[in-house]
């Protein structure tokens, strides 16, 4: 028999191991994630005491397809539109975080005496939070519907994709010691673009896809596509030089746009409970007690500083962006380790010689202390506010927070000439990188042309496909009148302003006979006029031919209007699951309310109450406003509505209210799986002998049922047996017949049929 390759056994172990102490902190009640840390402890190369894995390579790779499921499963949770609503308080927390942790970094290798390059590297790391871990803290801590923790993972992609940029610098430090300014703005174009790119291509084209496979999808189908879209995205990702994470994100995120993104979330679940595991093992793994003596000092001023000054500069900047104190020390709280992109960060400076061997391991040291810490300090965050509360004087707790306060008036203001070419400014981004993705796409595919059609007509045929594919979107560009309103209004207030405007339209004219004039270069160039036997200026050719293209775009301007077919269909898909709810809140009620929905638990102590009785109104301030019941959606539902188990109820009202609510709404079992308490109920058979009062009457005449609750399963007659027999069936002298009863109901039924004849009774 041939032997199993170790990675069977080295599962065997990840996972045993990883359910008992898993097991172990359930029953301690702590997070499940320190359980997962002990175990990767407990079968590490460190620890001599215990079997150890065999086949490293293979557990990392299962370790990254662990990462990268967490990765998808935060992104089906998030919202790029929440995102956006909180775009100043994740903007203002994350940049307040990674200037201030950079900074300390760098004064505190100093002061330890470390190199100029460890000392900046330092920085860098401290400044990265881990995506994953704090993720699950709140999963595990069941704080993931909590207002602060929606802040609490924008701040941390955000991070993340300034992680990409931070490579990119130390990169160029490390090589040349200098800051390439040119090559830094170039990957922050590049990653602007391709978020871009990938989150409208993948909003416009997966839910019409879902959409037109719907009714062929089940379960199976539906979890091997998404899982295959998933790992579409993390190779897109790689080839274009991002990490596999901030791929899986981007899929996750896109697909949280569907009708099938609660579904997907379930089903995945499973995938990412499992290789997450394996992943938070192979945290674990990297522990080594030996660095931890050696470098004791060094890790504990680390974890001090990461711990203390890291969840202050992270409050703060919460404070900094309006938000109120309670958020601010909660989330704060949350940021009170390093992750995985420090781990990254350090391996590119290893890979350059530019920073010492001992570096590494103290990062690595640092980060698994302060993840065993992180979900502890999650916790403190809400005694730590009131401690601060009674210790902060009433004049500062009025300001802190003061933007929250307000609510934002329903009739706004009209639109500034600033705000105006703002929105224009980020239109024209927006349909750039939609047509320098198509450009480059039809630039790659017009080569296979090129190669079996001779010039001129390889070039002629590759110009009519691409201006034909690009064409919608440079129309767009050029003539496209959104706001058109809004426009005359800020064009009838001032000459300034008409002028202003019209500058606007023009500048926007040349940019597409600029993408014109390319194209045409591209494909029409010397080489084009070379195969016609001509030497003709084509740069001064591309550039009249191109203007003739524009004007033939203004001429069929009726006919382009079709181009908001594919705009409208964008935006319905992006706004589909909103769309699926009883009604949309106006964006001047979503800075103070939310809708949300909650599965009703069989255990909440809300089943079978009617609305009237309960106290969501009284005691937590929500509101039903649907109860989405097996396929019927019951919309403002009367006050005389009764609840049933599994009823899935949304609920208005503020993000803080929902949260109080949500625990006895979506109750959980303390035991996954129950067990039958001891019953004496059996399967029993008699024979139907001469003398019994059962012969020659039916069953539903005899009454078995109701009489002495015992059910007839079965009846044998002449070696055939009549299963679940109908009311009508008589018995007959010699039938067995089967029921199943309780032992004292058995015995009653056998006295009441037999008067001479003894039964017998197989139990």
């Amino acid at each position: 028999m041939e032997s199993l390759p170790a990675l069977f056994s080295d599962l065997a172990l990840i996972l045993v191991t990883a359910g008992v102490t898993t097991v172990l902190f359930k029953w301690l009640k702590q997070p499940l994630v320190l359980g997962y840390i002990i175990a990767g402890l407990l079968i590490g190369p460190y620890f001599p005491w215990f079997p150890v894995i065999n086949d490293h390579e293979s557990v990392e790779i299962w370790s990254e397809i662990g990462m990268v499921f967490l990765l998808f499963a935060i992104g089906l949770e998030f919202s790029f539109k929440k995102l956006k609503k909180q775009a100043g308080t994740v903007g203002i927390t994350a940049l307040t975080e990674l200037v201030s942790m950079c900074l300390i970094g760098f004064i505190l290798g100093k002061l330890m005496g470390w190199s100029q390059m460890d000392s900046i590297f330092l920085g860098a790391m401290l400044s990265m939070s881990s995506t994953t871990i704090i993720a699950k803290a709140f999963d595990d801590l069941k704080m993931k519907g909590e207002r602060f923790t929606g802040s609490v993972i924008g701040v941390l992609v955000v991070e993340d994709l300034a992680a990409i940029l931070m490579m990119v610098v130390l990169s160029t430090m490390a090589v040349s010691a200098t800051l390439d300014g040119k090559e830094l703005v170039m990957s922050v174009v590049r990653l602007i673009f391709f978020l871009l790119v990938w989150y409208v291509g993948g909003v416009f084209l997966i839910p019409t896809i879902l959409k037109w496979v719907r009714k062929f999808m089940s379960e199976e189908t539906l979890t091997v596509f998404a899982v295959g879209l998933c790992f579409f995205m993390v190779w897109l990702a790689n080839k274009a030089g991002f990490s596999s994470a901030l791929g899986a994100f981007i899929m996750g995120s896109i697909l949280a746009e569907t009708l099938e993104a609660e579904m997907i979330h379930k089903l995945t679940a499973p995938i990412k409970n499992l290789f997450g595991a394996v992943f938070f093992v192979s945290v674990g793994m990297m522990v080594n007690p030996a660095i931890l003596v050696q470098y004791w000092w060094q890790i504990l001023v680390i974890t001090v500083v990461v711990v203390v000054l890291k969840s202050l500069s992270s409050g703060l900047g919460m404070l900094f962006s309006g938000d109120n104190l309670h958020n601010a020390v909660r989330a704060g709280m949350c940021f009170g380790q390093i992750g995985e992109f420090s781990f990254i960060i350090a391996t590119v400076g290893m890979s350059f010689g530019v920073i010492d061997d001992f570096l590494y391991p103290i990062i690595v040291s640092v980060s698994i202390i302060t993840t065993f810490l992180t979900p502890y300090m999650i916790k403190g965050g809400e005694p730590l506010f009131h401690w601060i509360e009674k210790k902060v004087p009433d004049s500062w707790k009025n300001g802190f927070g003061s933007q929250e306060k307000a609510v934002k008036s329903a009739n706004g203001e009209e639109m500034t000439m600033k705000a105006y070419i703002l929105s224009q400014l980020k239109n024209l981004v927006l349909y750039a990188s939609i047509i320098v993705a198509l450009m480059l796409i039809c630039f790659s595919l017009c080569k296979f042309i090129q190669d079996y059609v001779p010039q001129p007509v390889s070039g002629l045929v590759s110009l009519a496909v691409t201006l034909l594919v690009m064409s919608p979107f440079l129309w767009a560009v050029a003539f496209k009148h959104g706001m058109l309103k809004t426009t005359r209004k800020l064009m009838a207030k001032s000459q300034f302003n008409k002028k202003s405007v019209r500058l606007i339209f023009i500048i926007r004219i040349l940019l597409v006979w600029g993408v014109a004039v390319n194209i045409h270069n591209h494909f029409l160039g010397a080489d084009f006029w070379a195969s016609l036997g001509l030497n003709m200026p084509y740069h001064l050719i591309a550039m009249g031919l191109a203007a003739f293209y524009v004007v033939v775009l203004r001429v069929i301007t009726p006919i382009m209007h079709w181009y908001e077919t594919i705009e409208r269909r964008f935006l319905e898909n992006m706004n589909k699951r909103e769309t699926m709810k009883s009604f949309v809140l106006p964006e001047v009620l979503q800075e103070n309310f939310a809708m949300e929905k909650m599965a009703l638990s069989p255990k909440s102590q809300y089943v079978g109450q009617r609305i009237r009785e309960t106290d969501f109104r009284q005691t937590y301030g929500t509101s039903v406003v649907c109860v989405d019941r097996a396929d019927e959606f019951i919309d403002l539902p009367r006050r005389d509505f009764i609840l049933y188990p599994d009823d899935e109820v949304t609920f208005i009202g503020t993000e803080e209210q929902l949260a109080k609510l949500r625990p006895f709404i979506e109750v959980e079992d303390d035991v996954l799986i129950k067990e039958r308490p001891e019953s004496d109920v059996n399967i029993h058979n008699s024979v139907v002998g001469p003398n019994s009062r059962f012969v020659g009457v039916s069953l539903h005449d005899s009454d078995i049922l109701n009489r002495f609750n015992a059910m007839v399963i079965a009846i044998e007659r002449d070696k055939e047996f009549f299963l679940n027999p109908a009311a009508s069936f008589v018995f007959q002298q010699g039938d067995t017949v089967w029921f199943v009863s309780t032992e004292t109901n058995a015995k009653a039924l056998m006295q009441y049929a037999y008067e001479t004849e003894q039964p017998t009774t197989d139990n």
